[in-house]
């Protein structure tokens, strides 16, 4: 029953007010239906795809889109559409587990910088000031670049590029929150350290950082895209978006469909994405929730 009483701070209790804001929105129910949408034919690519993403043809390439080849194809004969499916899938799972990485690991860094304060504060803040002074796209290059091209380095470079936002995000809200009555009464019944940051702080601060989140997973596909356009990316043959974008750069005067759908893919993403992450915010935002 203690445990109850402490952690219902006023934003726990204002979950269903924020619900009720979010669904009022009507941005919000475009960018959520738009994600839905990318997420699902990424999900089904396997089912969806005319052709495999990997078959080559070398008679049908570069064959501008018609009936048999809705996006047409590349300079190897492969099907567009079908490795803009499959490609959807490798853009958004590095998307995804990027910005889950630099979640968890910001929060927590952020968190814990904000409770203890003091020396440990001002180490943990300094190297997030040196991380942030460094453009995101010139830090995952720098990483991408040590580690090498593959799957896995890539989300390490980008994971990287995007601790330093949550810390800050995290931080700030801990600072307030733990000066909180709650939280006091908390440390009065000798709860510990750790026990109050998770069960009492972090709740309160997750939706700050949800939002955070969603527009930098954003952030995350445009740096994945970029990355592999300059050859840092995961290594062909395997389809991604920015791979796409990568091939069918040097044709791009002939054949345009190459560049153009990859990119509207990317735009449409990046889009859901934004609008997505506005809508939480101004939900999240009492001074704006009381106006709508």
């Amino acid at each position: 029953m203690t445990d109850v009483v402490l952690s219902q701070s006023p934003r726990v209790r204002q979950g269903r007010p924020i619900l009720s804001a979010l669904a009022r929105n009507r941005f919000a129910w475009v960018g959520i239906g738009l994600l839905a949408l990318i997420l699902f034919l990424a999900i089904a690519a396997p089912a969806l795809a005319p052709y495999d993403p990997l078959k080559q043809n070398i008679l049908q390439r570069l064959s501008p889109p018609s009936a048999e080849f809705w996006l047409g194809t590349d300079s190897y004969g492969r099907d567009v559409l079908s490795r803009l499916l499959y490609g959807a899938r490798i853009s958004l799972s590095i998307g995804f587990l990027s910005v889950l990485i630099a979640m968890v690991v910001g929060s927590t860094l952020g968190i814990l910088a904000g409770y203890i304060g003091g020396v440990f504060d001002q180490i943990v803040m300094g190297i997030v000031d040196v991380m942030l002074s460094f453009p995101t796209l010139l830090l995952g290059l720098m990483v991408a670049a040590m580690l090498g091209a593959s799957f896995e380095n890539l989300i390490i470079a980008i994971a990287i590029t995007e601790i330093a936002p949550f810390a800050r995000v995290a931080r700030a809200p801990t600072i307030a929150m733990k000066r909180r009555d709650f939280v006091e009464a908390g440390r009065s019944l000798g709860f510990t350290p750790l026990r109050i940051m998770r069960v009492h702080i972090l709740p309160n601060i997750l939706s700050d950082i949800v939002v955070v989140a969603s527009l930098w997973m954003a952030s995350a596909i445009r740096t994945e895209a970029s990355l592999a356009f300059i050859g840092l990316g995961v290594l062909p043959p395997t389809a991604t978006w920015g791979g796409m974008i990568r091939e069918g750069f040097e044709n791009i005067l002939t054949a345009w469909w190459l560049v153009v759908f990859p990119s509207l893919a990317i735009l449409l993403t990046v889009l859901a994405l934004n609008i997505l992450g506005d809508a939480l915010r101004d939900a999240i935002d009492p001074k704006t929730r009381s106006q709508s």
